[in-house]
C-alpha cells in the first residue's frame, strides 16, 4: 500500500502500519486514509500557522469528518474531503496577518 505523501515520497510501510492498528484498535476496520489529502493539511497549517497546526487541523478534520452520521465509505470520504476544504479555507491568512473570515458560514 506504501501511501505516497504531499511531496511524492513514499514512506516504507510505517504509515500504513500504523493506520492498520490505530484503525483496528478503534475498531474502524473499513477506514480507507487518504494520505496525501491530511498530509497536505497538516503541512498547509503547518505553514500558515507553526509546527502544532497540523495534527490539530487534522484532529478536528477526523471529527467533523465523525460526526456525519453514516456507514457508507464514500459518504466518510466526502464528509473527509469537505472538512479539509473548511480548514484550508480556515488556514487563508489576510494581508494584515489575521485569519480569513470568508471561512465562518461553512459549518458542516
Amino acid at each position: 500500500m506504501n501511501a505516497p505523501t504531499p511531496d511524492g515520497d513514499r514512506h516504507d510501510g510505517r504509515l500504513d502500519d500504523l493506520s492498520r492498528r490505530l484503525t483496528q484498535a478503534l475498531q474502524i476496520l473499513d477506514l480507507e486514509v487518504d494520505y496525501p489529502l491530511l498530509l497536505g493539511l497538516a503541512a498547509e497549517t503547518t505553514r500558515a500557522v507553526g509546527p502544532d497546526g497540523g495534527p490539530i487541523s487534522t484532529f478536528l478534520v477526523g471529527y467533523a469528518a465523525g460526526m456525519t452520521s453514516t456507514s457508507d465509505k464514500q459518504s466518510v470520504s466526502d464528509a473527509v474531503e469537505r472538512a479539509v476544504d473548511v480548514a484550508r479555507q480556515a488556514n487563508r491568512k489576510t494581508g494584515d496577518g489575521g485569519i480569513d473570515d470568508g471561512w465562518a458560514n461553512t459549518a458542516q
